[in-house]
């Protein structure tokens, strides 16, 4: 993509749909982060979190605030941007601090294959489950941010996988924290079960991943024996009612 090559300062950012993305974004959020003024991840889109940082920041700085990343405000991140980079990030800091816990809420169940599609039978009536099934990964995330889910749980086959592979959201400087919580209490759950499929956890930048606003887990499996099947939905089911039991 020609717009991860874009250096910060190279062209105007501000809000547009869709959204602006590249190299220049993610430099721009890191800046932000690092000066305490949280975009809630760095994963180079330019997103309406990203406009609020860069806003506050300009407000704080006695500067136009438009959410645009004008000459004058690049100037005043530049002077104060932070002087080494083992700074750390406030995404890092509050999720360290427990700021931004693992809210309750809506659970989306979307992607495709047997196990989402034997999962979203399992939990069928559950008014804060909803389900959006064999649908593109951007169609998935944009229903996922417009619903205001507090998880997503994505699902993909594949012939390549032994097992589980449990993904959460990990980029540049960044990683989501409490997607990865999500993913590995999740293997920890499956790894306890007898007769357990094989369960593996990684941080990717996966478009499901990217995309949502809340923690999202991607789960890419091979082929599931009855028993594995059954202990993975049952292992699922734990996870969601957790997460849904303040609003059904």
């Amino acid at each position: 993509m020609t717009e991860a090559h874009w250096q910060l300062g190279q062209r105007l950012l501000y809000s547009t749909a869709p959204n602006q993305r590249g190299d220049d974004v993610a430099e721009l959020q890191t800046l932000l982060a690092q000066l305490g003024f949280n975009p809630v991840r760095v994963d180079g889109i330019f997103g309406p979190e990203t406009a609020a940082a860069l806003s506050d920041f300009q407000r704080n700085c006695a500067l136009e605030s438009n959410g645009t990343l004008t000459k004058a405000t690049l100037q005043m991140l530049q002077r104060l941007r932070a002087t080494h980079d083992a700074r750390q990030l406030v995404i890092d800091a509050r999720d360290l601090a427990g700021l931004d816990p693992l809210a309750s809420g809506t659970v989306l169940l979307c992607g495709e294959g047997p196990l989402v599609e034997s999962l979203a039978l399992s939990l069928h009536g559950r008014e804060s489950v909803k389900e959006l099934l064999e649908h593109s990964a951007e169609e998935s995330a944009q229903f996922a941010n417009d619903l205001g889910a507090a998880l997503v749980l994505s699902f993909s086959p594949s012939e390549k996988v032994l097992g589980i592979h449990l993904h959460y959201w990990a980029s540049y400087r960044s990683h989501s924290r409490r997607g990865e919580f999500v993913a590995t209490t999740l293997a920890t759950v499956l790894a306890a079960l007898p007769d357990a499929p094989a369960v593996e956890v990684t941080g990717m930048a996966l478009p499901i991943l990217r995309e949502t606003r809340m923690p999202s887990v991607h789960l890419e499996h091979g082929n599931l024996s009855e028993q594995e099947l059954h202990h993975a939905i049952t292992a699922l089911e734990g996870l969601v009612s957790q997460v849904i039991h303040k609003v059904d």
